[in-house]
């Protein structure tokens, strides 16, 4: 009866304080509800402020670290619970209004702005309670949140609260956090997707803001977590690296932290480590439903995990995490190209429900018809190669940020190549999985990218089995090139030189050290 009364009166505590914030501002029910101290979930992050209410602070803690792992709806609750411990708290409006805002992967709603403005006019009203740099922050985010927010219109704010944000990290540069959150503000402003230049000064600058942080606290959650981003897709994807390596256990229950280093190691080639980081990263979004995690984009970190274990070889870690994915969300999309990447034929007939969206349905349909090929029926396969190559020619589709007409183009041409393969006419199937790898490179940046294998895998292993070597070793050479040390590569490039009487030392040792973790046997790149 105790804890009911004590969580009634919590409620009854966040009412009022809301509507003290915003009288005419409507939250869903889940922001009026309590959250846990999740301290399996947290790590030993600390910002003091100016409260002498503990329990204040130990939700404020947690709602910086949960922002620093775009575990929003978390982090605003915990600054919510923050001010319910200490309403004159002043600082802990601030970090909801930080909290509703826009962020890396996604800008501010509509519903939440005059959420954000809210907890910014609150924090304003209660700063004499604020120490001298709390004040200073408060007085930033007011120049972010108006009335009437317009999405489309939010760079004039963005703009504005970088400047602000610029000013405070100049005045507090021993802030790391403050400093960071410059960081932040800068990304804000920069394309999310796509490729970086290393010759625009923007990024150059992103990178030194977030380095001049990591120089001085290697393990710091939201530096380290902005620099991955940030470098990704650049030519040095390894800025990242030495953070990368702790970044994972910074906020341990947080499954996006847990995952995040995977960015990084998949442009690196670092398969099982990628493969590891999403492993736990699933654990954490499992742990959620019990209070001792917290989840963030499930599927994605699946998505991670399934593409990982395809390129460095991991097929049992790749399955499971396509079969999950599956279940999590209906799409067998993933479990059927996984199927098709290590060649379980007969298991690809048994998903027999198709997903829904015309690119995965191309996948799934591309994945039926080349089961059919390899169990003998090629009149499907035939009738699969027709409807991929006319949606190819009619869709309108996007798949994520790619034309969908360049996924299901690739699909095509490897089949239509396989089939002409089977038929023995090498010359067709080369010219078909050559125009496969053009459909491919039209591809932007992705992580995962939309297809866990590449079309340079068949023309390789054509190129072999036609003993046209050079052109094995310039097929397998580029997709290394694109996927370092994935094992396909490696392998083919091996063979390639063992067929002419060569060896490379580096391409040896490299392969040895992806097969102790894999768990297959490549009698070639393909099946």
């Amino acid at each position: 009866m105790k804890k009911l009364q004590t969580v009634f009166a919590l409620l009854f505590g966040f009412t009022l304080l809301a509507r003290a914030a915003g009288q005419d501002v409507d939250y869903p029910p889940i922001y009026n509800e309590p959250i846990p101290l999740l301290e399996e979930v947290v790590g030993e992050f600390h910002y003091p402020i100016s409260s002498s209410s503990q329990l204040a602070q130990r939700y404020f803690d947690q709602g910086f670290q949960l922002m620093y792992a775009f575990g929003k709806t978390e982090a605003v609750r915990s600054f919510r619970a923050a001010w319910q411990a200490d309403p004159d708290c002043a600082i802990c409006y601030w970090g909801e209004a930080w909290g509703w805002g826009s962020y890396l992967n996604g800008a501010m709603t509509t519903a939440e702005g005059p959420r954000a403005l809210a907890a910014a006019r609150k924090a304003m009203e209660l700063i004499d309670n604020a120490s001298p740099k709390e004040a200073d922050l408060i007085r930033a985010i007011q120049v972010r949140y108006i009335e009437d927010y317009d999405p489309e219109n939010r760079r004039v704010q963005d703009e504005l609260y970088r400047d602000a944000m610029a000013e405070l990290a100049a005045k507090y540069a021993d802030d790391l956090d403050i400093v960071t959150l410059y960081g932040d503000s800068l990304f804000l402003l920069e394309e999310r997707r796509g490729y970086r230049s290393l010759e625009n000064p923007n990024t150059v600058h992103l990178h030194n803001v977030l380095l001049s942080v990591l120089d001085r606290k290697i393990d710091h959650p939201g530096a380290c977590h902005l620099l991955v981003h940030a470098s990704e897709s650049t030519p040095t994807p390894e800025l990242a690296a030495p953070c990368a390596r702790y970044l994972g256990d910074t906020i341990p229950g947080s499954s996006h932290i847990n995952h995040m280093p995977s960015h990084t190691w998949n442009e690196l080639g670092l398969w099982h480590e990628a493969v590891r980081a999403n492993i736990k990263a699933w654990h954490s979004d499992q742990k959620a439903a019990f209070d001792r995690g917290v989840s963030t984009y499930p599927t994605h970190n699946l998505t991670m995990l399934y593409y990982a274990g395809a390129m460095g070889g991991e097929s049992a870690a790749s399955l499971k995490a396509a079969r999950d994915l599956a279940g999590l969300n209906g799409n067998t999309a993933m479990l059927t190209l996984a199927l098709v990447r290590f060649g379980r034929f007969k298991e690809i007939l048994q998903v027999t429900e198709p997903p829904a969206g015309e690119v995965n349905r191309a996948m799934f349909d591309f994945s039926h018809g080349y089961a059919a090929l390899k169990l003998g029926d090629t009149g499907r396969a035939r009738q699969t190669v027709a409807e991929l190559q006319e949606l190819t020619a009619t869709t309108t589709s996007r798949f994520r940020f790619h034309d969908g007409s360049d996924i299901i183009g690739a699909m095509a041409g490897i089949l239509q190549g396989e089939i002409f393969w089977s038929e023995g006419n090498h010359e067709a199937a080369l010219g078909a999985f050559q125009e496969a790898a053009g459909y491919y490179d039209n591809l932007s940046y992705d992580e995962p990218e939309p297809l866990p294998f590449s079309p340079r895998h068949w023309l390789g292993a054509l190129y072999l089995e036609m003993e046209a070597y050079d052109g094995a070793l310039a097929e397998y050479r580029q997709d290394l090139g694109e996927h370092p040390n994935n094992i396909w590569a490696l392998w083919g490039i091996q063979q390639a030189l063992l067929a002419q009487g060569e060896s490379d030392p580096e391409i040896n040792e490299k392969l040895e050290g992806t097969m102790e973790y894999a768990d297959i046997w490549l009698p070639t790149t393909k099946y």
